[in-house]
C-alpha cells in the first residue's frame, strides 16, 4: 500500500474516533463562538481530564488540526489562531499575553496573538511565546523542532531547531578541569 493511501486511511480511521482531543477542542470552540461559554468550558475540562491538555475554547483552529500523542501536555491559550493541516506534538505550549476570562474588560488596542499559518509542524516540547503586547507569526509550512523556544516571527518554510546539547562536566574521572568548571559556572 502506498504512503499516500496509508495517510488517507489513517485520516478516515481518526474521524471514526468519537471522543478525540481534536473533536472535543473543536466542539468547545464552536460552543464558545455561539456564546455558550460555560458549556464550552465544561467540554474543555472534559478534554483536560481525558487527555491532560489545556486547549483554549477561544482559539481559532482549522478543522483538520492534528494533535500528536493524544495531545498530552499541550497548552494553547485562547488568543491563538491556527491554520489548516497543522500538526502539534505533545508538551507544546503556545501562549500570547494574558488570556481574558468572560466578563473581564479588554485593554484598548489589538490583543496579542499567536498566528500559526497552514501546514506548520510543531515538535515535542516546543515553546512558542509572543513577547508581551506583541503578536507572533509562524509562517506557512514552517517546522519548529523538538525543544525549540520561539519568541520571534518564523518565516514561511523555515525550520527552527534548539541549540545542541553539550557536555559541561564529566563524572567519569570524579574531577573536572578548571576549564570545565569555568564553563559550567558560565552556563548556569
Amino acid at each position: 500500500m502506498s504512503g499516500e493511501r496509508l495517510g488517507w486511511l489513517r485520516v478516515r480511521l481518526m474521524r471514526l474516533w468519537v471522543i478525540s482531543p481534536e473533536k472535543l477542542w473543536l466542539m468547545s470552540i464552536s460552543l464558545h463562538r455561539r456564546g455558550h461559554w460555560m458549556l464550552a468550558f465544561s467540554v474543555k475540562q472534559v478534554n483536560t481530564f481525558l487527555y491532560h491538555n489545556s486547549l483554549g475554547p477561544g482559539a481559532s483552529v482549522g478543522p483538520d488540526i492534528l494533535l500528536g500523542h493524544y495531545s498530552h501536555g499541550i497548552v494553547v491559550t485562547s488568543n491563538a489562531v491556527i491554520g489548516r493541516r497543522v500538526k502539534i506534538w505533545h508538551n507544546v505550549t503556545l501562549s500570547a499575553g494574558r488570556t481574558l476570562r468572560p466578563g473581564q474588560p479588554k485593554h484598548p488596542g489589538p490583543q496579542p496573538q499567536i498566528i500559526v499559518e497552514d501546514d506548520v509542524k510543531i515538535g515535542t516540547n516546543a515553546v512558542i511565546i509572543a513577547p508581551r503586547g506583541r503578536s507572533l507569526r509562524i509562517g506557512r509550512g514552517a517546522r519548529i523542532g523538538a525543544g525549540a523556544i520561539v519568541t520571534d516571527d518564523v518565516p514561511a518554510g523555515a525550520t527552527v531547531v534548539p541549540p545542541p546539547a553539550r557536555v559541561i562536566l564529566r563524572e567519569a574521572t570524579g574531577e573536572a578541569s578548571s576549564e570545565e568548571l569555568s564553563q559550567a559556572e558560565h552556563s548556569l
